[in-house]
Order: structure tokens, then sequence, then C-alpha cells
């Protein structure tokens, strides 16, 4: 390790990014380490878990204040750390490429003794001022908080021109995005949280100027129904964004199923989508949603969407879905919408990863199941959700009950591809102790197994003594219930 370059050094740190415990490790081991190491940590130092009643961080940036500001901020009454004038070893800020608002404002109240709102202001004000100053390629800004208008300060259009990833509020007055919009223009990331009521013109602007859009998520986070529509305008300004726009989330919430038909007017537009998200939201048959055509679909989630919609969706797909991820409904004709989904997705999905089924424990059914773990060799996770309507379930004896599971794992030991690493069995699958040894035994040899499940019958005492006995010859990884 003492002969590898900066170079290889660099790419193997880069490895800990989302590990602060190893990345700060290598600071000490001698001045090379610490010099490779320096630039990742201080390319986002707001991500990292470590406390903000440490001065630490709030040292170094006060550091970079001038020594009048510190006096006039003094002179306010606002007590700072004293700092000596000695240069330290790096200009840490010089590698920073993110400003989050929202922690920088922690740290500061949590390091400070500010007595009013208004010293509060004028010391985030200096601060702000100096993050945009010397965070030479600011790439990533979140503004959730923001009550500066940080796009009159000095040297903010240099900075916020090279901004990449924007997350912010719906909150902000529409005027600060207006602001905004004559210099950000080549934001590729655009993350919103959704907590007011109303349209917000000033994010449809933001939206309309930018060249090179995405990355599109939008988040309610409000406590409250309301009546007017914040969606339509900001949503078909997506449209105009089509040809770049690669990734859609959505997480709704209180929105009714007459509330969203903005959708069907959005959606066939977003033809370059390679990720479809939307959570907390019913999709219906509507024609309009079995035309989409997503020929670049790698990952498709949605909840809730009725089985021939999704059907439509997985068949114009192009070949390259590698997770559908689906809570799935159907008012009529089940058994052969469900038997005709595995057969789409068996036929147009070879890359599929992480997959979520429904189905009747029909013979039929058994049988395209088999079928598609046969030829999606990719499988890596897998979610198996038995209708209980249909199977008119409450009349089953549980010896069919127990029937049917065993069929399943039979059918998983003699077809699972290898890369199967997960599988969720949910609802009304059960499964006996007998046929749970018989299948753990079977598999042994093959990679650790992770199973979950929601029934409570597998938290009984010789189900957790199986477990824990399969556990510990390395069969399977984990085994838990979710609710």
């Amino acid at each position: 390790m003492s002969k590898l370059n900066r170079d290889i050094l660099f790419l193997i740190f880069e490895e800990f990014l989302n590990d602060s415990r190893s990345l700060f490790s290598c600071l000490i081991v001698n001045r090379l380490w610490c010099e490779t190491a320096i630039p990742i940590l201080w390319r986002n130092p707001w991500r990292y878990e470590i406390s903000y009643n440490n001065e630490s961080l709030f040292y170094d940036i006060v550091s970079y204040l001038t020594d009048d500001i510190k006096e006039f901020l003094t002179e306010q009454g606002i007590k700072l750390p004293s700092t000596s004038h000695k240069s330290f070893l790096f200009d840490y800020l010089s590698y920073c490429g993110s400003i989050n608002i929202s922690i920088i404002n922690t740290i500061i109240s949590r390091s400070t003794k500010i007595i009013t709102s208004y010293t509060q202001f004028l010391l985030q004000q200096e601060i702000y001022k100096v993050l945009i100053k010397k965070c030479l390629e600011l790439k990533c800004l979140d503004i959730i908080s923001i009550k500066h208008q940080i796009f009159y300060f000095p040297e903010a259009n240099t900075r916020l021109n090279l901004l990449c990833e924007l997350t912010c509020s719906t909150s902000i007055d529409p005027s600060y995005f207006y602001g905004l919009s004559r210099i950000c223009q080549k934001i590729q990331r655009l993350i919103i949280i959704n907590t007011i009521p109303k349209a917000n013109h000033g994010i449809v602007k933001l939206i309309e100027v930018q060249k090179n859009l995405k990355y599109f998520e939008w988040e309610d986070d409000f406590d409250e129904i309301f009546f007017i529509d914040p969606y339509e305008d900001i949503f078909m300004a997506l449209t105009k964004r089509a040809d770049t726009l690669n990734h859609l989330k959505v997480i709704f919430q209180f929105i009714d199923d007459y509330e969203h038909t903005f959708l069907q007017k959005v959606l066939p537009e977003l033809h370059n989508l390679r990720t479809l998200k939307i959570d907390d939201l019913t999709l219906s048959n509507e024609s309009s949603l079995k035309k989409l055509f997503y020929r670049d679909l790698e990952i498709f989630k949605i909840d809730y969407i009725e089985i021939q919609t999704a059907t439509c969706i997985v068949e114009n797909s192009g070949g390259y879905l590698r997770k559908i991820l689906l809570k799935y409904c159907s008012y009529d004709n089940f058994n052969e919408d469900s038997l005709v989904l595995i057969r789409t997705i068996y036929k147009n999905c070879p890359l599929i990863e992480d997959l979520s089924l429904v189905f009747s424990s029909s013979v039929d059914h058994f049988i395209e199941f088999e079928k598609l773990l046969l030829t999606c060799k990719q499988l890596k996770s897998l979610l198996l959700i038995k209708n209980s309507i249909v199977d008119d379930n409450d009349q089953m004896s549980n010896e069919d009950k127990f029937s049917d599971g065993e069929e399943l794992l039979k059918i998983l030991i003699r077809s699972a591809p290898n890369n199967l690493r997960e599988i969720r069995f949910f609802d009304n699958f059960k499964i006996s102790l007998e046929s749970l040894g018989s299948f753990l035994e079977g598999w042994r040899g093959r990679p650790s197994l992770s199973i979950l499940t929601s029934d409570p019958v597998y938290e009984g005492e010789n189900y957790i003594n199986l477990v824990k006995k399969y556990k510990d010859d390395g069969v399977i990884k984990d085994f838990r219930r979710e609710i």
C-alpha cells in the first residue's frame, strides 16, 4: 500500500465515499494519504453523520471570514470562535462542491449563542457569502430553508452557473426562482419538496430555462387536504424538457384519481424516461397510459397500477428493464391478466433483476412462473404476492394453503437463477415447517438467501429454531417479518 501512487489511492478512497469512519482514518496515515483524502471529504462535507455540536467544521468556515467581517459580527453581539492567522495546510472550501443551507444553519445555531433572529440572519449571510466565493466548483445546492437571495452575492453568477443539482421547496417565494432562472440553466437534477397547496410559477420558469434537465423528483410533504391544484403547471413544464429528461420520481399525498388527469397528458410526452417511479397514486386503465412507449426504461415502480396498464408499458419497453416494483390492482379478469403479465415479462425483460409479481395458485400460474425463472437469469430479488380475493382464500383449508407454498418452493429449488439473493413472501403464501426445511436444505451450496415475510406464523419457536440452524450454516443471510 505504501507504494501506491496518488491516482490509485484516489480511486480507492472514492470507494469509501459513504464510509466516513474509514475515510477520516486515512487522514492520519501519512501526508500522501491525507492529501488524497481531503478533496474527497470536502467535496460534500455536509453528508457525513458527524455531531454538529462539535465546532470544528464551524471553526474551519469562520476562519475564512475577513477580519473586518469578524469585527462587524462581534459588534453585533455574535461570539465567534477565536481563530489564528496561521494558514491551513489545505484550502478546504476550494474542494467543496456542495452547499446545504439546512445543515449550515444547524451548525450555526449549535455553535454560537445568537440572541436574536436578526443576528442569526447576519451570520448566515456572511457564511453563505464566503461559501459562494470559495466553493470554486459548486455542483449541488440545497436551499430548502433559504432566507437569503444568494444570487446577488459577489461571485454568484460564476458559481451558480455551474450548478448541476438543486433541492428546493415550493414554500420559497416564486421571485426567488425567477432570480435563479437568470443564472442556473445547467441543472441536471431538480428535487422539489411540495409543502404548500398552490402552484409555484417560479419553479415552472426554472424548469423551462433548463438546457439539460435529466432527473426530476417531487415529494408532497404537508398535513392537510387541499383543493387547489399545485401540480399541472409544473408537470406540464416537464414536457418541454422531454428530450433530456431520463428520470421521474414522484411521491404524492392526499391526491384523488380525478386530480391526476395531468399525468395522462404528461407521461406520454416523456418518451426518454429510464426511471418511472410514482408512489401513493393509482394509475387506472386509461387508453393513453396503455400507449406509453419507453424504449430506454430501466426502473418501473408505481403504487398502484392496473395489471393491463402495467403489461402494456412492459411490452412497449425496449428490453432494458431491470426493476419492476409495482403494487398491482385488478377489478375484473385477474387470472388471465396476471398470466399475460408474467408472459410479457419473461418475453420482454431479459435483464430484470428486481421483480414484484401477483398471481393465483392455478397450475397455469405456476407453469408460467417457472418459465420466468428459467428465462430471467439476472433475477436477484423477487416479491411474490398471492391474490387472496380471486383465490377465495378465507374458504381454503390450511392444507391447500400450505400446498401452494410447497409447490412454490419446489419450483424455486428447481429453477431459480443463480443470482437470486432475496425472496419476499407477502399476504397469503403459507409455508409449512417441513416444506421450509426441505427448501433450505435444497438451497445449500448456493449464495446465502434473504427471506422476508408478513406472516406472524414464522415467529413461532419451531420456525425460529429452524432458521437459526440454517443461518449458522450460511444458507440464510436474513429471515425476518415485515408488516
